[in-house]
């Protein structure tokens, strides 16, 4: 951000925030979960990055700022730092309680802070922090309140297309989930099939196989070209490329999974699974399944994913839950015979097409929202104040 008065339109300035907001912090009370557990209630409870749970009972009744004091949420910002909260709400000690003066927009009070990098104002040693001497001292630039305002309007907006996709998004996963519930179980059939379906093991779907780790302490089975998998390459539904790689002497050693198997986690995070795009070996944390021709590998997917539940008992409730290679073999599902198996396949790769798309425009609407920050909150670009027109600072100084 823009710090200096050089940099700004001759008609902004700059203030410390502390000149323009009263510190509420003296107010704001941490409640334990095991008494929060006696006040459950209605009333929003809030930390450092949003609500946290509902109380009973509130501290606050009117239209404020929350600006995260502690977490790696500061240097990370994987979530708002800054955010405006109304109404009755309870906050807890994580979080500071801005209540800007008169003279100043809330809305563009909140997206300045929200806008600037705090990694300079990180007063933390262990974990992040912005003690409230040093968020005191930030300078936020400051138009006129008209331009205050339609600033925060068209942000605003930017926000409220985010939300609603956002929602969009949270209505399609419940949709799936449904479409996973009926179509994976038989309880809701596609038109056009019929019939029992069969009682199968995973063994009677395909070749079962579990991982290995080729000697780490010889440095030349690694490094090459061959992907080998671990959980942590499994984040998304297909695998076609892996963090760390083997080379010849490694893949000699390795078992592999052949393109369109399943592979599926088996200690500790029990059920990930994921679609090999390519041979691919893996880790002894995994066991993969490579599907027989009359077994879909969408479909294999889809019921690994809906079962989690199912292996997690077969895996036990020991520290480290863990399923082998014979167990996982012996679990059963009823499964319909081949075409009706790649036509349920079809409805849920749609349904997560839908979900991929709308996540690619959630993310290009806050890519644009940031964009409009970095020129609206430092004066690059101005709006009219009547129609929210932009007009370019550079050419209206």
């Amino acid at each position: 951000m823009m710090n200096t008065k050089n940099n700004i339109p001759k008609d902004w300035e700059i203030k410390e925030l502390n000149e323009i907001i009263d510190f509420l912090d003296g107010k704001r009370k941490p409640i334990k979960d095991s008494d929060r557990n006696k006040m459950q209630g209605v009333y929003p409870y809030y930390g450092a990055s949003g609500i946290i749970d509902y109380v009973n009972d509130y501290i606050f009744d009117e239209d404020l700022i929350l600006l995260g004091e502690d977490g790696a949420n500061i240097i990370n910002r994987s979530s708002p730092l800054a955010f405006r909260v109304s109404g009755k709400i309870w906050v807890n000690n994580h979080a500071h309680v801005l209540k800007p003066k008169n003279g100043y927009d809330i809305g563009y009070v909140t997206e300045f802070l929200e806008s600037i990098k705090y990694d300079k104002y990180n007063t933390g040693t262990a974990q992040p922090k912005l003690n409230k001497e040093v968020c005191s001292g930030i300078p936020v630039l400051l138009p006129p309140i008209p331009e205050q305002k339609a600033i925060a309007q068209v942000l605003s907006t930017a926000d409220a297309a985010i939300h609603t996709t956002e929602k969009l998004i949270a209505q399609k996963v419940l949709r799936k989930k449904w479409l996973m519930q009926q179509l994976l179980t038989g309880k809701k059939r596609l038109k056009g099939f019929s019939g029992e379906w069969k009682e199968t093991t995973i063994s009677e779907i395909g070749v079962v196989q579990t991982g290995n780790t080729p000697s780490k302490l010889d440095a030349a089975n690694w490094g090459g070209k061959y992907n080998w998998c671990t959980a942590d390459d499994m984040k998304s539904k297909y695998v076609s490329n892996t963090l760390q790689k083997l080379s010849d002497k490694g893949w000699e050693t390795a078992r592999v999974a052949k393109a369109n198997s399943v592979l599926v986690t088996c200690i500790a995070s029990i059920g990930v699974n994921a679609i090999t795009k390519v041979d691919t070996g893996f880790n002894q944390q995994i066991n993969s399944i490579t599907p027989f021709e009359n077994f879909d590998v969408e479909f294999v997917y889809y019921l690994i994913g809906f079962s989690k539940n199912k292996l997690l008992e077969y895996a036990g409730a020991g520290a480290l839950p863990m399923l082998n290679k014979n167990t996982f073999m012996s679990i059963t599902f009823k499964i319909p015979p081949y075409k009706e198996q790649t036509a349920i396949a079809q409805v849920l790769q749609a349904a997560d097409k839908e979900i991929s798309l709308l996540k690619a425009k959630a993310e290009k609407l806050r890519e644009q929202k940031k964009g409009l920050m970095q020129v609206l909150l430092t004066g690059k670009i101005r709006l009219n104040y009547d129609s929210s027109d932009f007009y370019d600072y550079n050419e209206n100084k």
